[in-house]
């Protein structure tokens, strides 16, 4: 079985968080797309980014952004990323024996920006910064030594741009351009890149 490569990159910044992702899904020597999204907005102020299965990541999306929306008419105030990171991981461990073959950023901004990267059994690490996927050593190469506490969203903007645009560079299951979401305290957009 040939498992899709990827990459995608989660960066806080002084007022929010940055998810990138390039946009090809490959099964082995065969490109299957070259447009697929794999940013995700879960909540108003949370996102997600994924490498692997993209369809487990989508149905993992949905099924979160469901219960996100219960929780907040129960609570009545925004659901953190935190208690979204955790409700995903729930659902990857209670699959465990047949996981979703997803690794996944997922972060947002409630009080402060925060990231957490998960894996397909649903580990949950805190980070300022993550990488998923088949590029993303390549992908850490540049974000390791020019990831700064504090940047502005153009700084982090533009460091996701290069991480993704690094890794598309030597790894041949990434390319095709770029999604982008950035989310702060006022919401949340999202842009597409091109990958030069």
């Amino acid at each position: 079985m040939y498992m899709p490569g990827a990459t995608a990159v989660g960066i806080t910044y002084n007022e929010g968080v940055v998810f990138a992702s390039e946009k090809r899904i490959a099964y082995g020597n065969f490109l299957v797309s070259k447009t697929t999204k794999k940013t995700f907005q879960i909540t108003p102020k949370v996102g997600a980014a994924c490498a692997g299965l993209v369809a487990d990541m989508q149905i993992l999306s949905l099924q979160v952004a469901a219960l996100a929306k219960i929780r907040n008419m129960e609570i009545k105030r925004e659901i953190p990323p935190n208690s979204i990171a955790k409700m995903m991981s729930n659902m990857m461990y209670e699959r465990r024996f047949f996981p979703l073959l997803t690794q996944v950023i997922v972060g947002g901004v409630v009080d402060k920006p925060a990231i957490f990267t998960l894996d397909p059994l649903g580990s949950v690490l805190p980070d300022t910064y993550a990488a998923v996927g088949t590029g993303a050593e390549t992908a850490l190469g540049i974000l390791d030594p020019q990831f700064k506490e504090n940047m502005t969203e153009q700084e982090a903007k533009d460091l996701a741009i290069k991480a993704i645009r690094s890794a598309s560079l030597r790894d041949t299951f990434s390319g095709d351009g770029i999604d982008m979401l950035v989310i702060d305290k006022n919401g949340s957009k999202m842009t597409s890149e091109k990958i030069n």
